[in-house]
């Protein structure tokens, strides 16, 4: 059976070393926030699938080799030779303070179609993982994800939503008026302070969606750690102390670690534990994805700053 099975975009990535403006170097790999969770939880041993569509060309070709090479599973992507694989450019701006510019309008990844998710659940999987970013591609990709859920929920399948707001691409609003109809069948919501907004208007977010039936809200306070709410009580973890290099992605590798122990039957301490460990690792090093760790590795992080391991 599968591990986890999640849905979305995932682009060629541009890493400038400098303003884009200027021009210069710029590294290439790959970058989407449902596959930095898939790579996440790969890496650390589990079995995912992966729901996506690429273009038919160089930088599709890279999307999907990068993913296989990680050992998430294609079987239910596609390729659309009719649109481009997406793009994404990050420059770093000042500090550690990076701009993301988006090329995906009229992507293959944006073509993402219920079909496509519908095909996934002959056999359900034990975890669906879907973000708010999927959900606002368009309405057939929103509608993919809407099949995903309802799908899980039919067969006992958890479900996770990771609201990951995105400016760009749509409002606070537009936001809630697609996430919100999902609630019913969310068994885990991740959202950070600001994002509990998309979700209610209620003066105590958490307790509201406690109320409406979400079995645990985990939120997640950037540099301050993260808090989850069940019915097992509050539990609250600080953030690991790394230096701080790229923080992008790093909520992504928060959410590989939390759903990883969550599939290995761990508490909420110890769920939390590996969620604020991952995100240190991204935290630490440059990508998306690529320091995310090994299971081999979650404790390195445990030694002394300078240690060498030999």
């Amino acid at each position: 059976m599968t591990d986890l099975l999640t849905l979305g975009e995932t682009m060629a990535a541009f890493r400038t070393a400098g303003p884009l403006r200027l021009g210069g170097t710029a590294q290439l790999g790959v970058a989407g926030a449902e596959s930095t969770v898939a790579i996440g939880l790969s890496r650390l041993g589990h079995q995912v699938e992966w729901i996506g569509v690429t273009g038919a060309d160089e930088p599709g070709e890279l999307v999907r080799r990068t993913l296989r090479a990680e050992g998430v599973g294609l079987t239910w992507a596609r390729i659309d030779p009719a649109r481009p694989t997406g793009l994404i450019l990050f420059e770093p701006r000042v500090g550690d303070i990076s701009r993301v510019t988006y090329h995906r309008a009229g992507s293959a990844g944006s073509g993402l179609a219920p079909s496509d998710a519908e095909q996934a659940f002959g056999t359900p999987p034990r975890l669906l993982h879907v973000t708010g970013i999927t959900c606002a591609l368009g309405s057939d990709p929103y509608q993919a994800v809407r099949t995903a859920v309802d799908r899980a929920a039919a067969a006992g399948t958890l479900v996770c939503l990771d609201v990951n707001h995105r400016h760009r691409l749509w409002s606070v609003a537009q936001a809630a008026a697609a996430l919100r109809p999902l609630l019913p069948s969310i068994d885990l919501v991740i959202a950070s302070d600001d994002e509990l907004a998309v979700l209610t208007d209620a003066t105590d977010p958490v307790r509201a969606l406690r109320d409406a039936g979400v079995g645990e809200v985990v939120v997640k306070h950037g540099a301050d750690g993260a808090t989850s709410h069940s019915d097992l009580g509050v539990v609250h973890r600080a953030a690991r102390q790394v230096p701080v290099v790229d923080t992008v992605g790093a909520g992504d590798a928060f959410v590989a670690g939390l759903l990883s122990a969550l599939l290995d039957g761990a508490d909420a301490p110890a769920r939390l534990d590996r969620a604020v460990t991952t995100a240190a690792f991204a935290v630490a090093t440059r990508g998306d994805w690529e320091g995310l760790p090994t299971r081999d590795e979650l404790a390195l992080l445990d030694h002394e700053p300078g240690t060498a391991l030999r």
